[in-house]
Formats: C-alpha cells, structure tokens, sequence
C-alpha cells in the first residue's frame, strides 16, 4: 500500500468525508482517546485528527475492570467536555454496552443522544453481522457509525479475556467477515483490535472506508492509542503494542510529593503568592 506520511494541506475540520479522502490518498491519521475538556484541547491543538471518547473511560477514569459498567448518562458527559474543546478534530462517542444490543430502534435512540446531548460528530459501537442492522438504522437516521471488529472489549466475558483474534484460518474469516459487515452497512470506517498484522492488511485493502489499528500492525490507514497508555499514566500491566510517548504520571508523583513537602516545611505558600 502507497502510504503518504503527511498531508500537504491539514483540514480546517476533520470529518468523515476528509477521512475518505486521506484513505484514497493514502495518508495516515491519527486517533486518541480523550475524556475532558483539559486534554482534549491539547490533543485537538497538536493535530489528533479524531477525538474518541471510548468507554475505556470505565477503565482508566473510573477505575473499573472492564468497561462494561459504562452508562450512555456517563458517556454523554465526557463526550459533552471534550466537544467543547474540539476546533477541528472528529469527536466520536463510544456506545456503552446495552445501548444498541437490544434493538435497532434503541439503539437510534442512544445514538441521537450522544449527538444531540453529548454533542458527538459520530458513535462508534462493536461487533460486524450481529449488529449491522443497528448500524443500517443509525446511519438511516442522518448519524455517521464507526465499527469496531476483532477484540472487542464489551464481549469480553464471550471471548475468554483479552486474546488476539484471528490467528487460525476460521477465526480469520470471521473477523474478516465482519469488518465487511460493518462496512457493508454504512460504517464509515472500522477499528481494529488485537489481530496479526497481516490479517489488519487484509481487510485495509479488502473494504472501501478506512481502517483504525490498535495492536493490528503498521497498515491500517489510522491508528488509535489510549491517552493514559500514550502519556504513561497507568500502573501495571500494559499490552505489548502500547508505545509510551511520555512518563507523566512520575512527573505528577514527583510534583505532588514536592507539595506535601513544602506545605509541611512551612514553604508553601510564600509571599508572593498570598493575596495583599
């Protein structure tokens, strides 16, 4: 696959149509999550095409472990911080699990409120064949779709753990099949979870919209990282495909043990930062 690194000229706003475009042109794009008004304004102002407000929030904002205690009232808040930070990149709101399973009809009715409550350009839900009919529905309703195929965090319990998919040939067909189901309905792109690089190629090449890799190899046309992973701010175990960009949470613990130590010294606060 052609790959540009860079486009010549940035959009002033990202969208799903300029995210056709980058694909046919061969340009990468990049995808972060963001749960807050403070990092995504950041985030939004160093060029992350695409906003996610993933239900990974249950995660590292909550604590929990996994994400499905997420609810749509959760999820509508974050995703309501971090459009209002937004200039130019895409926001999607993540579907919380028991949002869109029950029904295509419910899950129109979720999706409408993340975009009209939680102000989202688009919401990204999991699964390909089981779940293209809810796709059909939202997109009907004037409502761009992301899919999400492989490792999809919200069946865990079906799936046994966090395992790689599509390592055996049956496997590899299924998530093959349903990255094109998802596409097939109207997604206008599909991320990509936890599968071998070459099986991620596959299905770059095989469907028309664009592709969002995490720990799915170099070829997919964008690629997706959890902002706590990316700014070292998580504890313990990390999946072998994460890349820590920095150490902010040693910078954090180092600032905040720098109080305590000046407040119980005396030092803080000094006279130039008490009011006259």
């Amino acid at each position: 696959m052609s790959v540009v690194t860079a486009s010549a000229t940035r959009e002033q706003r990202v969208t799903v149509r300029s995210l056709a475009r980058r694909k046919c042109r061969g340009e990468r794009f990049a995808m972060l999550t963001a749960y807050d008004f403070a990092f995504a304004r950041i985030f939004d102002a160093a060029g992350v095409d695409v906003l996610l407000v993933g239900d990974s929030l249950g995660n590292v904002v909550q604590g929990e472990e996994t994400t499905l205690p997420v609810t749509l009232e959760e999820t509508i808040y974050h995703t309501r911080l971090v459009a209002r930070a937004a200039g130019r990149a895409l926001v999607v709101g993540d579907m919380p699990f028991g949002t869109y399973q029950v029904s295509p009809e419910e899950a129109v009715r979720n999706a409408v409120r993340l975009v009209k409550e939680g102000r989202a350009h688009a919401v990204k839900l999991e699964g390909g064949r089981d779940v293209a009919p809810a796709i059909e529905r939202i997109v009907g309703a004037g409502i761009p779709v992301m899919g999400h195929v492989g490792l999809t965090p919200q069946s865990i319990h079906k799936l046994g753990g966090f395992r790689v998919q599509g390592r055996t040939e049956k496997a590899r067909a299924r998530v093959l099949a349903e990255a094109k189901a998802a596409s097939d309905a109207g997604a206008f792109a599909v991320v990509l979870e936890a599968m071998p690089a070459d099986l991620a190629r596959e299905i770059t090449q095989s469907i028309a919209v664009p592709t969002i890799g995490i720990g799915a190899g170099p070829d997919c046309d964008g690629q997706v990282l959890v902002m706590h992973d990316l700014l070292g701010l998580t504890d313990g175990w990390s999946p072998t495909f994460v890349k820590q960009y920095a150490n902010l949470g040693a910078l954090a613990s180092q600032a905040a043990r720098s109080y305590v130590e000046e407040v119980e010294n005396g030092k803080f606060p000094e006279p130039e930062h008490c009011y006259r």
